[in-house]
């Protein structure tokens, strides 16, 4: 009788121990599984910061600010230093240089006005496509041909996005005077020709959405008049 009530008491013991490991085992599985869940839901956020946008009732506006002007009239240098300042406040932006595209993206293009039309309508292109994603592009390229900058601020409108034309009306004897990049003197010497506002066309914006004269102007202020437009249109 005793060795009975002993091995149903052994028995009771490992059937009490096997279920508590058991539930032990279940509990730390279940824990484990929730962890990681909320693990991956962690890395999830992390990694929905890092790499996707924002919805579209965040994100900022975009738009495709045109500095268009001779050479060395100091486009590419305001765009840089607007872009800076629009950077610090949290907007996405892209600074389109005319000599990097020309190497990267329209390299097969000459400067007859056919291959200067397609010059711009491809470089307005890119530019449509990142400013209706919330970029604020900041394009350096001169544009000498009316009709083609026009076309590139239709195309904006049928794609809903905003277009700031900004004609940086450096004189030509003060662009002469910079001559960053050598372009007339070569000019002068024989060496260059088709130089735009010397011995090619450029065609005065008639209408565009800021003027600026950076002759009298600092870098600095140069790039603060055209944020003033962009935030007059709730675009900085």
């Amino acid at each position: 009788m005793s060795t009975d009530t002993e091995r149903e008491a052994t028995t009771d013991t490992a059937r009490e121990a096997t279920t508590d490991t058991e539930r032990d085992a279940t509990t730390d599985t279940e824990r484990d599984a929730s962890t990681d869940t909320e693990r991956d839901a962690t890395t999830d956020t992390k990694r929905g910061g890092d790499v996707l946008a924002p919805s579209r009732a965040d994100r900022r506006p975009g738009a495709t600010v045109w500095l268009t002007g001779l050479p060395s009239a100091g486009k590419t240098t305001i765009a840089r230093a607007l872009g800076d300042r629009l950077t610090a406040e949290g907007h996405w932006v892209e600074v389109l240089d005319g000599d990097d595209l020309r190497t990267n993206l329209t390299g097969d293009l000459g400067f007859s006005r056919e291959d200067r039309d397609t010059n711009v309508r491809r470089v307005g292109f890119l530019a449509r496509l990142l400013a209706r994603n919330g970029v604020t592009v900041l394009v350096g390229v001169i544009a000498p041909y009316a009709g083609a900058r026009a076309q590139v601020r239709a195309d904006h409108a049928t794609d809903g996005a905003a277009f700031v034309e900004v004609h940086v009306a450096t004189p030509l004897d003060v662009c002469e005077d910079r001559d960053v990049k050598g372009l007339y003197a070569k000019q002068r010497a024989g060496e260059l020709t088709g130089l735009t506002g010397v011995d090619a066309p450029y065609e005065i914006p008639q209408e565009p959405d800021l003027r600026l004269d950076t002759s009298g102007l600092t870098i600095e202020q140069a790039a603060a008049q055209v944020h003033a437009v962009l935030a007059a249109r709730g675009l900085a």
